[in-house]
Parts: C-alpha cells; structure tokens; sequence
C-alpha cells in the first residue's frame, strides 16, 4: 500500500507529459454486444459463485455509490453486443484521431465512460479466462491528434467533481481565463473491481458520425477491470446525455453463448424531436427519477416502478417501502446491464424464495450446491421425467407484465441434475443497513428479450426475443 501514491504520481505524470491540454446532426448508431469472461476456475459452482458474489458486491456499490462527481429527424447507430463468462456485455468502440478500437462493458449502471490507457496500464486480480493482464488493449493517446487533457476550469471537469471543483484548481488565479492545471484524476469502483485515471476529451467515432470532445476516462490504474466501461447511466457525462441519444436499445444473447464470438445489435438514436411512437410489440412502464435520493448519484439509475412479483400464479405480498422509493429516497427498483444476477434485498428475497420453495416442496434441496454456488434454493431433480417450475413474473405500473422465460430465472447444473434460483441476496435483514434500490434487474433475466429506453418519453419498453 506504500508504494500505492508513488504510481499514482508517475503514471499521472507520465500521461500528463504524453498529453497536451486543451450543431449535431441526428443518427441512428448499431453496436454488438459480447459477454466478457470472469476471472475463475473452469469449475461451473466456483464460477457461479464468483457471478454471486460479484452481484452482491455490485448491488452494495450501487445502493452505496461514492459521491463524486413531431417533426422529427433521426438516425441510428449500431454496434454488436458480445457475451462473456464474466457475466457483462462488450461493445467496440473508436477513439481518437486515426481511430483505436478498444472494446467496453455496456453498464446501464454508471455513466462515465473510460478505456485502459497508455502502456503503463496496470490492473491487478486481471487474470480472467482468455485474458493476458500483461496484453489487455489500451488507448495510447500519443498515437491521437485530437486527445487533449481536461483543464481543471473546464465545465466538464464539474461533470465528475461539481461546481466547486476550482476550489481544488490551487494553481490556478481566481481571475485566470486560461488556467492549464488539469481536471483532479478520478477513483470510480464497481462493486468488487475499480478504476483510476485522468479525464480526456477525444473524438468517439462511429461510421456515420464523428462526435467531438467526448469526455472519456484515460485509466492507469485498475482492479479487476480488464476492458473499459462504456456508461449508459443518466448523469451529464453518460455515453447517452453527450450523444443526445432519445433512445438506445439491446437485445442480449443467451448466456449459453458466454466467449464464443456470438452477437447480437445495439442501437442508438440521436437526432432532434419528441415523437412518442412506441416500438410495434413492446410492453412499456415508465421511468421513474429519484430526485429525492439520499445518495444524490442516485438520480443517475433508471429506475422503474415495480407493482407485483408473482411466482406462479401466487402475489408474493413484498412490503411496499421495498417496491416504491421513499421520503428518504431508498427502496424501488432499478435496471443495470452491469449486475449478473437479478439481486433482491432479504426481506424480498425471502418471501419470493420462500414461495419457489413452497410451490416445489416435491423436490428435495441440494444443500450442498448452495453452500458451494452461494445460490438458493437449489433442488435435485435427478430421477423426474417431468418437472414443474412456477412462472416468476414481474408487473410494473400502467399493468405491463414481463413473464421471464424459465432459463432466465432457474440454472440447469450438475449435467442437468440440479436447478437453481437465479436471483441474488444478502445476509443483511433490514432497509435500515443498506438503502438505496431494493431490487436491481440484472443481465441475466434481461437475456433474450429487446430491451429499449426511451429517455425522449421517460419509458422502458420490453419484449421477448431471440437475440442471437
């Protein structure tokens, strides 16, 4: 830990020295999406296990977060979604000035984008399945015309650190227009993994478009985080707010697709107008702002309002304060493509596992496969020709339904002789210890459904597909 301060301050310096400081038409942008792979044995429990309490850990960071900082035209971006056993979704993206393609994790759940930077990249607990640490791609922005360094009066810099970031701005004159002290260098963590590093402004560029002074991260430093994240939160430095994206949507692949080359479309769209016109097929609810959060990065999740959960045809009775954030900004619902696994605080938890374990009282539990994957409850089903599964569904407000597909909630293990909830808790009782949203949708119940936010109409739309 001693010697923590000593590289932060030459890699600082070192890309300091390597960089110099320094009406959008509308679009449509196509992505794919990949899975990304999780650092673990080849075991299939320890690699659950990892997916669980990654999830944990990635729910107590986001119900935690640290301060930090009708005439429409329209077209679409695209780009291809790849699944791996991490249990997150990549996408390419190009930065810079020739374009460096450098692949990032699509997270729903944070906004500021950034990418391993410079050769100097370090990232410690980076040893994942099909990944060299010492070969993880990085920026290098000495190879970019148009990168610049953020100064640290520059409004984007406030976008991380808020308004009263020129207090930290020491060397710089309180009447200096052209101050070139840099932006102070971020430290972003995800539940189990982090990030730290300086903040640019480079070009993002996509085939139809260029888009200029992105704000993007240049990390030096991480842990357990060998790609970048590519942020689709709601905060000002979110990929969708410096687009001015009215809407983007994803299909994801079934998981059974995890690091085979899979993939499946994104789409973003840019362009100016409010047309309402809904998706032909899609369910909708809609969004949700949590402007009274105790925790003020709350108000970057997309939250969505959560009437009913129903195991079989069962209303599993989930006190209200879980469903609906509130006074104090806690509790509701919030989707993230960056947790695995769907997590549920106890008190909900229990009452929907309780209702699964009542419902398949039949089958006895595999103990054993719980205390090794940490999921539960689990049973044995060796020895039936015919098992029965209650339907877990979820009704959000205006009635719309989302009835998830058996393999989005239960996992066949154990060459098929075992079956488990796919949903995730804590051993914490109590909104009083952890606040902020009580359930988190994850990728996994999103897998093979088109998934769509609407921010033009504050909505969340749905349907069921086969996305590969």
């Amino acid at each position: 830990m001693a010697s923590l301060p000593f590289i932060f301050f030459l890699s600082f310096f070192i890309i300091s020295t390597t960089l110099t400081s320094a009406g959008v038409a509308a679009a449509t942008i196509k992505l794919s999406l990949s899975p990304f792979p999780h650092p673990s044995s080849s075991h299939p429990y320890q690699i659950l296990n990892n997916l669980v309490t990654s999830s944990v850990a990635r729910a107590h960071h986001l119900k935690h977060p640290k301060a930090k900082a009708d005439n429409t035209t329209s077209s679409l971006l695209r780009a291809s979604l790849f699944p791996h056993s991490y249990g997150g979704y990549t996408v390419s993206l190009k930065f810079g000035t020739p374009p460096q393609t450098l692949p990032f994790i699509m997270d729903t759940g944070s906004s500021l984008s950034w990418f391993p930077c410079t050769s100097r990249y370090l990232c410690s607990q980076c040893a994942f399945p099909n990944v060299d640490p010492a070969k993880i791609p990085t920026f290098a922005p000495k190879l970019s015309s148009s990168k610049k360094l953020v100064g640290c009066r520059n409004p984007k810099c406030s976008w991380l650190f808020g308004p009263d970031v020129a207090s930290r701005c020491q060397d710089c004159e309180p009447t200096s227009e052209n101050c070139t002290q840099t932006c102070p260098p971020y430290l972003i963590q995800y539940g189990l993994g982090s990030t730290a590093g300086l903040l640019l402004v480079e070009n993002l560029v996509f085939p139809q478009k260029t888009f200029q002074d992105f704000l993007v991260g240049c990390s030096i430093l991480s842990n357990r985080q060998p790609a970048g994240i590519a942020g689709f939160g709601r905060s000002a430095e979110s990929l969708p707010s410096q687009l001015g994206l009215k809407k983007f949507s994803y299909c994801l692949v079934s998981r059974r697709f995890d690091d085979t080359g899979v993939s499946s479309n994104m789409l973003l769209e840019t362009g100016s107008g409010s047309g309402d016109a809904k998706t032909p097929g899609l369910s909708y609810t809609p969004f949700y702002r949590n402007q009274v959060a105790s925790n003020p990065n709350f108000k970057e999740f997309y939250y969505v309002t959560l009437r009913k959960i129903l195991v079989g045809d069962k209303h599993v009775k989930v006190p209200y304060s879980y469903l609906v954030p509130g006074s104090d900004g806690n509790g509701g619902t919030i989707v993230d493509s960056g947790s695995t696994f769907t997590f549920m605080e106890r008190p909900v938890f229990e009452v929907v596992s309780k209702e699964f374990e009542k419902q398949m009282g039949n089958y006895r539990r595999a103990r054993e496969i719980e205390n090794i994957s940490g999921l539960a409850p689990c049973f044995n089903i060796s020895g039936y020709t015919s098992i029965k599964f209650p339907e877990l569904s979820f009704q959000f407000k205006g009635g719309a339904k989302m009835a998830l597909p058996l393999v989005n909630y239960f996992s066949f293990i154990g060459d098929d002789k075992v079956a488990c909830l796919m949903i995730v808790s804590d051993n914490v009782v109590g909104q009083g210890s952890h606040g902020g949203p009580a359930i988190i949708l994850g990728s996994f119940q999103q897998q093979n459904y088109y998934i769509e936010f609407d921010m033009a109409n504050n909505r969340f739309g749905w349907a069921e597909r086969r996305c590969a």
